[in-house]
C-alpha cells in the first residue's frame, strides 16, 4: 500500500512510526506520519505524538466525514539547537464531496528523545 503522505510504501514510510518500530528523526517525518495517522484515523498515534500542553481531551474522530486527499510539504525549518522546528504544509481534503485546503505552519519540539507536535498557525491567504 502506498503511504498516505506520498513518500513511498506505507510499511517503510509512516507505518514504521505508527507501529512503534522507530521514532521520527525530525519534525518533517513526524508531521508526515501524523498526516498519515489522520488519514487512517489512528488516534492513539496522534495523541502519543501531541505535546501534553496542547493535547486535546476530546475524541478526535467522532463522526468525522473528512476524506484526506493529499499532502504537500512546502517548508521545513529546524532550529540551530535542534530542539524545535516548523513544518509548513498544505493538505487537501473533502467533506461531503466538497474540496477544502488546509495550509498550516506547525510547531514541533524535541523532548524526551522524541519530536512532538505543539500547535499550528494558519497563514492568511494573499
Amino acid at each position: 500500500m502506498n503511504c498516505p503522505c506520498g513518500k513511498g510504501l506505507y510499511e517503510t514510510c509512516c507505518g514504521r512510526f505508527h507501529d512503534g518500530k522507530v521514532l521520527a528523526s525530525n519534525a518533517e517525518e513526524l508531521m508526515r506520519s501524523r498526516y498519515s495517522a489522520f488519514v487512517l484515523k489512528n488516534e492513539p498515534y496522534l495523541l502519543s505524538t501531541w505535546h501534553p500542553s496542547t493535547k486535546p481531551q476530546e475524541p478526535l474522530f467522532n463522526q468525522d466525514p473528512t476524506q484526506w486527499m493529499g499532502l504537500t510539504v512546502k517548508h521545513f525549518n529546524e532550529a540551530s539547537d535542534h530542539l524545535s522546528a516548523t513544518v509548513e504544509f498544505v493538505a487537501i481534503y473533502k467533506i461531503n464531496g466538497k474540496a477544502h485546503r488546509l495550509h498550516e505552519i506547525s510547531e514541533f519540539v524535541y523532548e524526551d528523545k522524541q519530536w512532538l507536535y505543539v500547535d499550528g498557525q494558519f497563514p492568511k491567504i494573499k
